[in-house]
């Protein structure tokens, strides 16, 4: 029986399928593209029911109150990232990396194109949010594209006939095209799918670049950043930051490499840089 908590084995899963959704071109046909009919998907299909049931504007506004207080532990970003790394599952059978080595895979990627330190930061950073798993919260409001909640959901979200189930669907306020919002209001006036993404923009916020929030804001919103589906709720700002975030995306998605990054090595470069952005503990 699949959990409701954990309907995926790994969290590894759900990255993997983004993988199959948006490969890189030369890898796979465009007919290929969000295919999400192969047999082996039950538990991401399974894992976006209960995220697209479930990701309700009220619970968005809970979950915001419960962990913006940051009142759940104080660590290092580097304890912080040992932390993150309990995470990692034994019987995901495609990868051996831990959550920091791939972190790790991510922001050398990006060091070694010579992209500017903070974007390099950005890379390791990305995915700390993912320690909301530790504090007991189920999967699906950890990871999963992320979308506007309050307004109408655009069909261009992974699985959007799971959201007949989502109760603002028939709740007037929130099921037309712009619900809650007005026009080009700009998305930081936009409540969006509660999970990981918006948990470390909160924690960064007054420390790093506004390129570098943008990032990590919303590097899971699949349905703008490729489909261009909320171009009626952005503003000009939002469209000139979106390019920082079509630019992570590939360094998010296809640095993966079976080889793992020495740690030891690494270690030094990566507390002197963290060490010039944040503070030396961290509110989580």
């Amino acid at each position: 029986m699949i959990s409701e908590t954990a309907p995926l084995a790994s969290l590894d899963q759900w990255e993997d399928d983004l993988l199959s959704r948006y490969p890189e071109p030369e890898h796979k046909s465009k007919e290929d593209y969000r295919n999400y009919d192969t047999p082996e998907r039950d538990t991401v299909r399974e894992f976006y029911r209960l995220n697209h049931t479930y990701q309700t504007y009220d619970f968005v506004r809970e979950k915001e109150r419960e962990f913006l207080k940051f009142d759940k532990k104080e660590l290092p970003v580097w304890g912080a990232m040992e932390f993150l790394n309990t995470l990692v599952d034994d019987s995901d059978p495609d990868t051996d990396l831990d959550q920091l080595q791939h972190l790790l895979q991510t922001a050398e990627a990006i060091r070694a194109d010579g992209h500017p330190d903070w974007f390099v930061l950005t890379g390791f950073l990305h995915d700390m949010g993912k320690v909301l798993c530790l504090f007991g919260e189920a999967q699906w409001a950890v990871v999963g594209d992320t979308f506007p909640v309050g307004c109408k959901h655009s069909d261009k979200i992974v699985y959007p006939e799971f959201f007949v189930n989502n109760p603002d669907s028939q709740d007037e306020r929130y099921n037309t095209k712009y619900g809650v919002y007005e026009p080009n209001c700009g998305l930081r006036n936009v409540h969006m799918s509660w999970g990981h993404d918006e948990y470390l923009y909160q924690i960064m916020k007054d420390y790093m670049p506004e390129p570098a929030l943008y990032m990590m804001r919303y590097h899971s919103f699949y349905s703008q950043h490729r489909e261009e589906a909320y171009n009626h709720l952005m503003d000009e700002h939002d469209h000139a930051m979106f390019k920082w975030v079509r630019k992570f995306n590939p360094y998010d998605l296809y640095s993966k490499s079976p080889k793992p990054p020495v740690v030891s090595e690494l270690k030094p470069y990566y507390e002197d840089l963290i060490a010039k952005y944040l503070p030396a503990t961290l509110k989580l």
